[in-house]
């Protein structure tokens, strides 16, 4: 804990990282705000579920594109338009009625201008911090996201059924207009300029850490989408254990991810961290309908969730140029997203094959998948123990005069 009282300390930390979160906030919110207001609007799912789809789809084009612009135009301009645009899509969603085919192109619309907020973050960190604390501060990253995961999706339900879902997406609509301004203008977004990438479009993918990143993002978090669909399917989507099961989860994350902070991190770490997360998945198998017991098998999977994620970030940004840094965790975001959509869907039709335990099974297996090929291509990571996380400074021939 003394490393992280020690980045507190560090000048800008605190600050951005209220700023990002609160940036990030919407994301939390989104799928359900949207789902619950299309389907009151339509009275379908299948409708609700295919402007979701959109957006999904618009994100995952999106990221990796949008973070590269930040090197071109930079991050403030990139910034500004897509939430200027984020926000106004989200709006006219919940302010007027349209048919089902409009209300998937602004679902697209509010995909592809979801503002890369992550990616701009992270690529800021390493010039925030000193090489020795850099490590710590994408564990701490990765811990707080679960504030998100907690918080949000707890605030929109409760503004979509008690009170309005076009209030709800208004709300969704004013936190992102309200954080992203805070980030914006936070002055480390000033100060930090990301060079032009010299490399083509997706060049960064042939490093072997960021590839390996994004294929294990699609399973990892493939495997939280399906284990949360098995946690509705046992208890109901109203029923309280279901919140408290998921909020265990997270709270393990949180607390691994905290506890983990000073430890050095090398090639194998990250499967380390993944066969917490298996050891805990395969324990709901125990008792699948008890939700203490599945509190308990989550909370277990949790400690190694946040931890594991941080080594992947610290490891990409040890592994790319400064320049790609943006791109490359906007490919890892794209993969995540790819994930959480595959992870949902297999999960989905086991459900309906087998019952809650089969979604537990799917959950076990992509995380489980996970495992396995991070210890095979553990190589693929770069050893940070006696080295920092920082990115490779960006190199170019000069001119000399003889």
């Amino acid at each position: 804990m003394a490393t992280f009282r020690e980045l507190a300390r560090t000048p800008g930390v605190a600050r951005i990282i209220a700023a990002q979160l609160t940036a990030r906030f919407p994301s939390g919110m989104i799928s359900l705000g949207v789902l619950i207001h299309v389907e009151h609007m339509t009275h379908s799912y299948g409708a609700a579920g295919t402007v979701l789809a959109a957006m999904s789809i618009g994100q995952a084009i999106a990221g990796p594109i949008t973070s590269r612009w930040m090197g071109r135009w930079g991050m403030r301009p990139v910034l500004s338009a897509l939430t200027l645009l984020y926000a106004a899509a989200i709006t006219v969603i919940a302010l007027t009625p349209l048919p089902v085919p409009v209300l998937v192109a602004l679902g697209l619309l509010a995909g592809l201008s979801t503002p890369p907020v992550q990616s701009a973050v992270r690529t800021i960190y390493p010039k925030l911090v000193n090489s020795r604390q850099l490590g710590a501060l994408y564990s701490l990253d990765a811990s707080l996201q679960e504030l998100i995961w907690v918080a949000a999706p707890v605030l929109v339900t409760f503004l979509a059924l008690q009170v309005s879902s076009v209030l709800a997406l208004l709300v969704v609509a004013a936190v992102a207009l309200a954080g992203g301004a805070w980030f914006i203008l936070s002055p480390e977004v000033g100060r930090v300029r990301i060079p032009r990438s010299r490399s083509s479009f997706g060049k960064v993918l042939r490093k072997p850490t960021v590839l390996l990143t994004t294929g294990l993002g699609v399973l990892f978090i493939g495997s939280t989408a399906a284990v949360e669909a098995g946690i509705v399917a046992t208890f109901g989507e109203g029923g309280v254990e279901s919140g408290l099961v998921l909020a265990a989860y997270a709270l393990g994350s949180l607390t691994g991810g905290l506890g983990s902070g000073g430890i050095p991190m090398s090639p194998w770490s990250v499967a380390r961290r993944l066969g917490i997360v298996v050891l805990g998945s395969a324990l709901t198998l125990v008792m699948v309908a008890n939700p203490f017991w599945l509190a308990l098998a989550l909370f277990i999977a949790g400690l190694g969730f946040a931890p594991a994620l941080a080594v992947m970030l610290a490891g990409t940004s040890a592994s790319v140029k400064f320049s790609e840094t943006a791109e490359a965790y906007g490919w890892i975001n794209t993969g995540q997203l790819i994930g959480a959509a595959l992870g949902s869907m297999a999960a989905g039709f086991a459900i309906d094959g087998g019952g809650p335990v089969g979604a537990y099974l799917v959950s076990i297996a992509m995380i489980a998948g996970a495992a396995i090929i991070a210890a095979v291509f553990h190589r693929g990571f770069p050893d940070l123990r006696h080295r920092d996380a920082s990115p490779i400074p960006d190199t170019e021939q000069l001119p000399i005069i003889t």
